[in-house]
């Protein structure tokens, strides 16, 4: 890794923190929330609880109790892995499904077992310092005595307001008065509140085996969905070992499958036999190496990223070295490649990243999958319900086929890395299927090109979309793009139809650390 570079050479409205504590994430009052923990005492993994309480309520447009999660904790002495992400209703079968192109947008026949209160839960249990109450206060008082609601946050409230408005208990709890929120008007949701402070005296229990469970439970058989007592009793977020990646000096670690991190691993690996120092910072030569590359990387991972127990390939194979050496041998420097069409991502999740004086390190994100998920708000309990079934496939035979008891194929993913066995970078970029592609830019950018973490976030981007078309995002040099196009890049007009996702992260330095946070979300980079 060359020494940073403290430029910043772009439209930034941000200048990154640079402190011994410090938390970065989407909204300025989850940070806060976490920044109060380690105020207290508490260490990151208390702060990266309370935000992400926080973030349920505070930034429901994206995430919420009913929602999945993903994280990674550096614990001073090793990395650990924990997949929150829950297992469709047992009852579920190919046959329920029968006669559709592909998983219904929304509905019961979306919801999988919500798995991010265990995981606050589980993350707690190892790794906590204070009270479990303590630490979803700020969520109780946000939801209990209201918030002024973010104007980003506001814009996507705005956006899927028609999308939900026919569903009678999501109106009268997310659209007061019939509309969405506007920019800086309060918003409150009691019920949430209430919901909240018993999950922090059952320490998550309540949620799924107490009486939120079967409030739960009995919406789903009122309303025709399959997800019983029975299916939240039983869930459990499983402990597991990240995968790795060595690229230059460092090594970027990713979640395994279920989700989507793998993408990443494969394209860096990918890149590794065409190096981009050879080319400026972004020049066309440098960005087309790296799209190549992610586009190889997607065409693997779609075919194959399902829940590991369903693969028919292992991981470790997919990462296998000469087989990445094989496909960097397909990229032509001078003409750009046509993917397959990808799965259809999400558009509702949020990352945030902590770390302490004493070096522990969170990479966390969580999830409703699309906006507010499935539409599904359970009666008097504030709990609104994703919709991740939405990952499955409906194609028979393939590894990521719908059926009871298996996890479906997810887009949201924490990064991290390491150098030479110590910590170095917690960070990570929500935004659907532009999450790998923006894990590949920052390491790219920081550990290629030396920038900074938020020279890194503030730079323009690239997003390869579902359909192998290529956006790029206002401040690409326009004879950058011309060259791209000229190469056979398919290159969109006009304002995309989506985000460039959205970097929070945690850079170590020789002392304390480097926080960064995206421009393109409402949130900020915290610390002391």
């Amino acid at each position: 890794m060359n020494p940073l570079e403290w430029k910043f050479p772009y439209a930034s409205r941000r200048m990154p923190v640079v402190a011994e504590n410090v938390i970065a994430t989407s909204q300025p009052l989850a940070a806060q929330a976490g920044l109060r923990m380690l105020l207290q005492g508490g260490n990151a993994v208390d702060a990266a609880i309370a935000a992400a309480a926080a973030l349920a309520v505070v930034e429901p447009t994206s995430n919420g109790l009913g929602g999945d999660a993903f994280a990674m904790v550096w614990d001073g002495a090793d990395l650990n892995g924990i997949n929150g992400s829950g297992r469709a209703p047992a009852a579920w079968t190919p046959e329920r499904f029968r006669g559709l192109a592909e998983m219904p947008p929304m509905g019961w026949n979306t919801v999988t077992v919500p798995g991010a209160v265990d995981l606050w839960a589980q993350l707690w249990d190892r790794f906590g310092a204070l009270p479990f109450e303590a630490l979803l206060a700020p969520a109780v008082h946000y939801a209990r005595e209201g918030f002024a609601v973010s104007p980003i946050t506001a814009a996507a409230w705005a956006e899927a307001a028609p999308a939900y408005a026919h569903l009678t208990e999501f109106r009268r709890v997310f659209l007061p008065g019939g509309r969405a929120p506007a920019p800086g008007q309060w918003f409150q949701c009691p019920e949430m509140a209430d919901t909240l402070e018993a999950i922090g005296r059952s320490q998550g229990a309540d949620f799924y085996r107490g009486a939120a469970a079967e409030r739960i439970a009995a919406c789903a058989a009122a309303d025709g969905g399959a997800l019983t007592l029975s299916d939240l009793s039983s869930h459990r977020a499983e402990w597991v070992s990240p995968l790795y990646m060595d690229y230059h000096g460092i090594r970027l670690h990713e979640m395994p499958p279920n989700g989507q991190g793998m993408a990443a691993l494969i394209a860096l690996g990918i890149l590794a036999h065409h190096d981009v120092r050879e080319y400026p910072l972004d020049s066309a030569d440098s960005l087309h190496l790296q799209i190549e590359a992610m586009k190889l990387a997607f065409g693997k991972a779609h075919a194959h990223i399902s829940d590991p127990d369903a693969m028919t390939v292992s991981p470790e194979s997919l990462l296998d070295r000469d087989a990445l050496k094989a496909l960097a041998g397909r990229i032509r420097r001078d003409r750009a490649s046509v993917p397959p069409p990808a799965p259809r991502p999400d558009r509702g999740t949020v990352y945030l990243t902590t770390a302490d004086r004493a070096g522990m390190m969170v990479s966390f994100i969580q999830s409703n999958y699309a906006g507010f998920g499935s539409g599904i708000v359970v009666p008097g309990t504030g709990i609104s319900l994703h919709n991740r079934g939405r990952g499955f496939r409906l194609t028979p035979g393939h590894p990521n086929q719908v059926a009871g008891g298996r996890r479906p194929f997810h887009t949201i993913i924490p990064g991290f890395v390491t150098r030479d066995g110590a910590p170095l970078m917690s960070f990570g970029v929500m935004g659907a299927h532009m999450q790998p592609q923006g894990h590949v830019q920052m390491v790219v950018r920081i550990f290629d090109y030396g920038q900074n973490p938020q020279a890194a976030s503030d730079a323009p981007r690239w997003h390869v979309l579902e359909d192998g078309t290529l956006a790029l995002e206002e401040g690409v040099d326009p004879a950058v793009a011309a060259d791209l196009e000229a190469r056979g890049h398919r290159i969109i007009g006009g304002p995309p139809p989506f985000g460039f996702g959205g970097a929070q992260l945690v850079l170590r330095l020789e002392r304390g650390y480097c926080a960064a946070s995206d421009h393109r979300k409402d949130g900020c980079a915290v610390g002391f």
